[in-house]
This record gives structure tokens, sequence and C-alpha cells, in this order.
């Protein structure tokens, strides 16, 4: 049993195999620039589309240096609380419910929240 330990070995750490005769896969080198004027330069495999946008070190975007712009992104409007309350309700009987709520005020039956 003891001509089988391991000794003065760290398992898991280190590797047995070495790189000899190993070839790395093709690789292309893109080059970004943004706004800032920093240059981001990454390695892609030869067979991967290069994104035509990559982040930069400093938050803003940096484009792909002699690329193509990329195509503006189609932005929604924001749905406000109105909007999605015309969306179930019409307008008119949005008024009649806002005259029943205030008759209900007035009269004392509901009371306000003035806790504002």
């Amino acid at each position: 049993m003891s001509n089988r330990s391991l000794r003065g070995t760290r398992l898991g750490a280190l590797s047995m195999e070495s790189d000899e005769g190993v070839l790395s896969a093709p690789r292309q080198e893109a080059e970004y620039v943004c706004a800032n004027n920093h240059t981001i330069v990454l390695p892609f495999s030869v067979e991967a589309e290069v994104p035509p946008v990559w982040e930069c070190r400093c938050g803003l975007e940096a484009l792909l240096k002699d690329g193509a712009e990329p195509e503006p992104k189609v932005v929604k409007p924001t749905r406000t609380h109105w909007d999605m309350l015309l969306e179930r309700r019409a307008v008119p009987e949005l008024e009649k419910l806002l005259e029943q709520r205030l008759e209900l005020l007035r009269s004392g039956k509901i009371r306000s929240n003035s806790a504002f």
C-alpha cells in the first residue's frame, strides 16, 4: 500500500500533463475603441462571430475598429400607470368613477389619507 501513495504532490492543484505537442485553436484579434480613446484587444476563435460592441473598462461602449456601425436597438416607450389604466377603462368610465369617489369623500363615508 505504501508504494502506491503519492507523497509530495498536490492532487488536483497540479496537472501531470505537459503542453508539449498541443496546438491551440486558431484565433483572430479584435480591436475595440471607446469614446474615451481606450483600446481593447480581445482574442476570438476564427469560427466565432465577433460582436460589433464591447463594454470598455470605463463603462462606455467600445466599437469594433474598422467595423460596421451596430444597428440601433429598438426601445419601447415606457408604459405609465395612466397608459395601463386606459387599456382597462375608457375616459368617460373613469370620469364617472371619479365622481362617485368624490361624492363618497364629500359625504364623509370615506376618509382621505392625509399622511403625505
